[in-house]
């Protein structure tokens, strides 16, 4: 139970910590975040907005740095030779997140499509297991507003996803509850912090602040920046094998 909470505290703090910020227990009024179409209560997005003149050209401009710069991981021992870790690589998850953890503050306060925080893959099972690389991951503190998400990459483009109202079980190592469980993690019934205590959990508001997925290598460009939702990935929470309907 401690080593995987503690897990969780670290992958928070990477965002909460370097950004100096302190988590809030509901989303922010000017935020640009709502429920996800099927009012998923683990999940909140931004909605899109009209495309702009030169959002589609900042967009491009991102995905080709984020293709060159994730190229040198198709090998994902590469990445770990890097400082890239896999994400809770013991729970059920369809898309494997490589988190790279810096000492730079400054590294964390700006956004460089250079430097991807995260990589995103499959798991290769069989007789040669592995990860399969799929596309990068871009994050920010978790509070901030419409505007500052924009800024980074155009919100007529691509629509950010915060992971909400997580319970972790009691004996969080005798079961696959991430993704995969109908009770607790981000596919239960508990999302309240109070249903989480009377379960004996631990319950974590959010996940980590704002993240962003770039597919890199999908031709429909609503896949591309798709928020996760419906998509080949199986991000939206639902849509994981074994998870409630």
């Amino acid at each position: 139970m401690k080593k995987l909470l503690l897990r969780l505290i670290v992958f928070s703090a990477f965002l909460i910590v370097v950004c100096a910020v302190i988590s809030h227990g509901e989303l922010r009024t000017q935020s640009a975040a709502g429920p996800a179409s099927n009012m998923d209560p683990h999940m909140g997005t931004t909605k899109l907005r009209p495309l702009r003149p030169g959002d589609q050209a900042r967009a491009d401009a991102i995905l080709a740095a984020a293709k060159k710069a994730a190229e040198r991981y198709r090998d994902y021992r590469k990445a770990e030779t890097d400082g890239y870790t896999v994400f809770m690589p013991d729970q059920h998850q369809n898309v494997y997140h490589f988190i790279r953890e810096s000492s730079s503050l400054a590294d964390k306060q700006r956004f460089d499509p250079d430097q991807p925080p995260a990589l995103l893959y499959t798991k290769i099972e069989g007789p040669s297991p592995g990860y399969k690389l799929i596309g990068v991951m871009y994050m920010v503190r978790y509070g901030v507003t419409d505007e500052e998400l924009n800024a980074r990459i155009p919100l007529s483009i691509a629509q950010w996803h915060v992971h909400l109202n997580m319970c972790v079980p009691p004996q969080p190592e005798e079961r696959n509850w991430l993704m995969g469980d109908p009770t607790f993690g981000l596919s239960g019934s508990i999302s309240t912090a109070e249903a989480c205590t009377a379960a004996g959990g631990y319950f974590k508001p959010h996940l980590s602040g704002w993240m962003v997925h770039v597919y890199l290598f999908e031709t429909d460009p609503a896949k591309v920046w798709g928020a996760g939702m419906e998509d080949d990935h199986g991000m939206e929470h639902n849509s994981i094998p074994a998870m409630k309907m």
